[in-house]
């Protein structure tokens, strides 16, 4: 936040041209729905406004953004006048100002610290009122100021979540003539990114994210193009109402707008207290990527409406409300030059170099460009501003340029003809996105096939990182992963960075990689188009990696979730005569050749023995290792060659949120060792869903409207051993 002048005259300056700015914004965000910089941006002049006001009341005006709900009715739609006013809300941008709100009702009404709250978390979509007589939907509007919005009733009419006719449930008394209800239209993550993919597939600019996309959906004259880009819906509020029963509390209201068939977001909670509300905060700060929709924040709400009448209203907010926001995940920055970096497959990336940015939680001075194709569709030019997001652990991307603030004379960024570690030509393939350097000797791809087979997700041999993997392919130590296991300790400690508890750790390391299963094997040595998925699917139906390099195409294109294509390019990675060579080097390192869940079938003469031997002697090793990842010993059967009971043979079972003992992968790999299958979402082919902690609403929503039996997290033991469904 820049500096506060000191003299009024440069106060009031500051004050006229924040008001602008803001102004302008709102217009690029409510009405075009193109914003030219992130909430966080926003949020920032917002915060500096009412600074300047607070410190300076006699700049205040009535119409000043701090004073009034941002947005305009739009000319293109009829004008709707709201029956009560949509406010906005207040911000908390941490425990402070969310402690501070608290306080400020306690001088209120004292009796608030002992009140129940109902905390909600902050969709990130449109504000909507829809209004329903006699139990018929008769209009929808937007927030627009929030005195008069626009009618867009033939638009969310198309939206199936929205229901068409309320069923009036029983013992409710008199069904109102008319009812109210607000709540957010938002687009789902996963129709967004179907949306996305087919603009680039039609060569059109991608959307930049979910909210923009659901407005402007929203806002179009033809509600076939709304009825298209699947949106939904979830309410929030009761509103206005007439004839119907008397409603005491705001958590009531909800419930009785789940009963007449509107969708209420299943993780409303009803809490008691600062420091429930806090830890309902806290642990949606942590799970706001679980969803399939986006959340910025959570809402909190006093639950008493006769005591929200007490605590009343500013002109532009409800006291008895406040937003809590989290950290942004998108920032504007400056865009100072594109670079290519080249992958383990020799695939060509562009990446920014970034003026540094906090967003997401840490310091980001790189991002993803993803391919020529995606440079080219956003228009990023080295000098442009940028919007950069960072969701979670996703790899920071540039969203878009801020075509605004673009200088004069930038140019447009050309992809490179040539690799630029190796200097050899980069090929673009017919039909494909993406650019490789053809050069296998490259030096950076050398690097990146290394960094990858000891990366978590492969054999997670912590302590070998790009940075250390490129001083030692410097040093002459390492020219492919079979390489790491001959490391020893003198040639190590002689090089900088490698003090003596380093190279015992890093050895450590290497040595327990040697218990890992096939599956994590495969995916550690790159073979293009197979995944983690399809490597287990292989590890788990020929168990042995010498079964694996006898089998033909067509077998392999049989396996399920393989395919030809993925067939062939295993086929393909095996008969090379340089990634024999590396998996010769694993066999002498007595690197375990096979999946746990099985013995080794069909070991050859002179090779398969030597594995399985060495895996009979390290079994217990390994296992406990396993062990350790998963926090608990009890597991370790499920690391060890053992052979397990086939008790969920052929059943499909989903595991929901984190079940104690285990990690997503080891779930997984429990289930799938004792035949069964452990697909990524609920069907109607599924046998059973486990819920562990914090569980994927879509996921129980889903199993509860298909009538799927559903285990609790402690009794997926059971369930793993019996191959019966506790309680059944």
């Amino acid at each position: 936040m820049p500096d506060i002048p000191s003299e009024t005259g440069g106060v009031a300056q500051r004050v006229e041209e924040l008001r602008r700015l803001i102004a302008y914004h709102d217009d690029r965000y409510y009405q075009l729905d193109s914003p030219e910089i992130t909430d966080a941006d926003y949020d920032a002049l917002i915060g500096e406004l009412r600074l300047l006001e607070d410190a300076h009341p006699e700049l205040v005006s009535a119409d000043s953004p701090t004073r009034r709900v941002a947005g305009a009715p739009s000319p293109l739609f009829s004008p709707v006048q709201h029956r009560s006013p949509m406010m906005s809300l207040d911000d908390a941008f941490g425990l402070d100002e969310l402690h501070a709100w608290f306080d400020r009702m306690g001088r209120i009404a004292p009796e608030t610290a002992s009140a129940a709250f109902v905390c909600e978390l902050k969709i990130d979509g449109l504000a909507m009122s829809l209004v329903y007589e006699d139990g018929r939907l008769v209009q929808a509007a937007t927030r627009g100021d929030g005195v008069t919005g626009d009618d867009v009733t033939a638009n969310v009419a198309t939206i199936a979540a929205v229901p068409e006719r309320l069923t009036w449930p029983k013992g409710r008394g008199r069904r109102p003539t008319m009812l109210e209800v607000r709540g957010e239209v938002y687009m789902p993550v996963s129709s967004f990114e179907q949306l996305n993919q087919r603009q680039i597939e039609a060569g059109l600019k991608t959307f930049a994210n979910p909210r923009n996309s659901a407005a402007g959906s929203l806002r179009q004259k033809d509600s076939k193009i709304t009825a298209s880009r699947e949106l939904s819906f979830w309410a929030y509020q009761l509103g206005a109402m007439e004839g119907g029963p008397a409603v005491a509390s705001h958590s009531d209201g909800l419930e009785l707008l789940r009963q007449c068939g509107l969708p209420v977001d299943p993780h409303v909670e009803m809490v008691q207290g600062t420091a429930d509300v806090e830890a309902y905060c806290r642990r949606w700060e942590e799970h706001r990527h679980d969803l399939d929709y986006e959340i910025d924040g959570v809402v909190v709400k006093v639950d008493d409406l006769e005591l929200q009448r007490r605590l009343g209203s500013t002109s532009r907010a409800p006291r008895w409300a406040i937003a809590f926001k989290f950290p942004p995940e998108e920032r504007n920055t400056k865009l100072l030059r594109i670079m290519v970096s080249i992958g383990r497959t020799g695939r060509a990336t562009p990446f920014a170099v970034l003026e540094p940015v906090f967003v997401g939680g840490s310091t980001v001075g790189l991002a993803t460009l993803h391919n020529e194709d995606q440079v080219r569709l956003k228009d990023v030019r080295p000098g442009d501003t940028v919007v950069v997001r960072k969701a979670g652990d996703v790899i920071p991307e540039v969203v878009g340029p801020v075509l605004s603030a673009r200088p004069k004379r930038a140019r447009k960024w050309h992809f490179p003809t040539t690799c630029p570690s190796c200097g050899g030509p980069l090929v673009r393939l017919p039909g494909e996105s993406d650019t490789f350097c053809t050069n296998i000797d490259c030096p950076a791809q050398r690097v990146q096939r290394i960094v990858h087979f000891a990366s978590r997700g492969a054999l997670d041999i912590e302590g070998l990182g790009e940075k250390r993997v490129v001083q030692l392919v410097e040093a002459g130590l390492l020219s492919d992963p079979g390489d790491i296991y001959a490391l020893s300790s003198a040639p190590l400690v002689s090089l900088e960075r490698f003090g003596d508890l380093s190279v015992e750790n890093l050895l450590g390391a290497i040595e327990a990689s040697k218990g890992r299963p096939l599956s994590r094997l495969l995916v550690g040595l790159g073979v293009r188009h197979l995944g983690p998925t399809g490597s287990r699917a292989l590890a788990r139906t020929y168990r042995s990696l010498d079964a694996l390099m006898a089998a033909e195409i067509a077998e392999l294109a049989a396996v399920e979730g393989i395919g030809p294509v993925i067939a062939d390019s295993v086929v393909e990675f095996l008969a090379s005569l340089a990634n024999r060579h590396v998996i010769d080097k694993l066999r002498a390192a007595q690197v375990a050749l096979f999946e746990p869940g099985g013995r080794a079938p069909g070991a050859r003469a002179g090779s398969g023995g030597s594995a399985g031997s060495a895996r009979s002697a390290g079994a217990r090793d390994a296992g406990a290792g396993d062990a350790g990842d998963a926090g608990d010993a009890g597991n370790a059967d499920d690391a060890v060659g053992l052979e397990l009971p086939q008790t969920l043979q052929g059943r499909s079972v989903v595991v929901t949120g984190t079940v104690e003992g285990y990690t997503r992968e080891q779930a997984e790999e429990a289930i799938l060792a004792r035949g069964g299958k452990s697909p990524g979402s609920v069907s109607a082919r599924t046998w059973v869903v486990v819920l562990g902690t914090e569980p994927g609403a879509a996921k129980l929503k889903k199993a509860e409207e298909l009538g799927i039996p559903i285990v609790e997290g402690p009794g997926f033991r059971a369930l793993l051993d019996t191959g019966e469904i506790p309680g059944t």
